[in-house]
């Protein structure tokens, strides 16, 4: 890997989506998440860092310094023994493994900085955004929780989203084919959101724990811009980045708060439009006098 980054960046990205749901909850029979109180429309932090995670993924098809830990159907476990082999662990069951990390322990004060260090050098998701490895915490040690420099909040639209219920029909179950060849079935569908989601990439935890690299900023603000190019699927309908607005700090530990650097980016719905159903429905105004001069920004679409 490369030198760890130097400056600090905050960003803004807006995404929008046009009949699909763009992240269900699992609580509420998975309909699209909406804040009660407001009626904006709510995208977890997991959700899109999966989608990051995607991306690089299909591009990097595991290439060295840049596998997934969190994965779909592959074990935590299973990866943090990766780390333990390259120690000389051998062991499979997760007890055992456990007994050894503690007695290498004794003998080795630096355990944990080394195996913190495989692990970020390896996984691009650690390196960025952190991990929980559950190995390394029930043998107690440090290294088992690594702050990522990459954060990302929830994304939040623009305006109070409408929820619709879609009655569509389906090929009925072998069970049931006797009586009927079709049965019906229920979609939730957003007509139109434009969100929003601020993040936040911390020079000084890169330099001082994961070591994410100028190389690694690159890849990620590439998978930021195409993470739902090769996502789309029939339930999330139409969705696209719009917008993926930086800001360049000119120093480690950064020029201003984040939330000046937000509150610089300014979008309103146009005011002929009552009901928004695309993109160009809305406004994006960037009040460059509220930016100190020494941070850089840049719109990457």
């Amino acid at each position: 890997m490369g030198e760890a980054i130097k400056n600090r960046y905050e960003f803004v990205v807006l995404f929008d989506v046009e009949n699909g749901n763009p992240n269900g909850d699992p609580d509420s029979g998975n309909m699209p998440r909406i804040d009660p109180e407001s009626g904006l429309g709510l995208v977890t932090d997991v959700c899109l860092k999966r989608k990051i995670r995607n991306y690089v993924e299909t591009v990097k098809e595991d290439a060295k310094g840049y596998k997934i830990y969190i994965k779909e159907d592959v074990p935590l476990n299973r990866s943090d023994r990766e780390a333990c082999e390259s120690l000389g662990i051998t062991e499979t069951e997760d007890k055992k493994v456990t007994e050894a990390l503690k007695k290498l322990k004794k003998s080795d004060k630096d355990v944990d900085i080394k195996l913190r260090d495989y692990m970020c050098d390896n996984f691009y998701d650690i390196r960025t955004f952190g991990a929980v490895m559950t190995t390394f915490v029930k043998a107690s040690l440090n290294c088992g929780q690594v702050r990522g420099p990459v954060q990302l909040g929830f994304a939040r639209s623009i305006d109070p989203i409408v929820s619709q219920e879609v009655t569509i029909t389906r090929v009925a179950t072998e069970k049931d084919a006797e009586n009927k060849s079709t049965e019906m079935g229920r979609k939730n569908i957003v007509p139109y959101g434009l969100y929003r989601v601020e993040g936040y990439i911390s020079a000084n935890l890169a330099r001082k724990v994961t070591g994410f690299s100028e190389e690694d900023l690159d890849l990620l603000w590439e998978a930021i811009i195409n993470m739902f190019e090769n996502d789309h699927s029939a339930a999330r309908g139409k969705m696209a980045v719009r917008e993926l607005i930086v800001f360049k700090h000119s120093k480690e530990l950064g020029d201003c708060p984040a939330y000046k650097l937000f509150d610089a980016v300014e979008l309103r719905k146009k005011e002929e439009i009552e009901y928004p159903r695309k993109y160009q429905d809305y406004t994006v105004q960037i009040h460059e006098e509220m930016i100190p001069d020494s941070v850089e920004m840049k719109r990457m679409i």
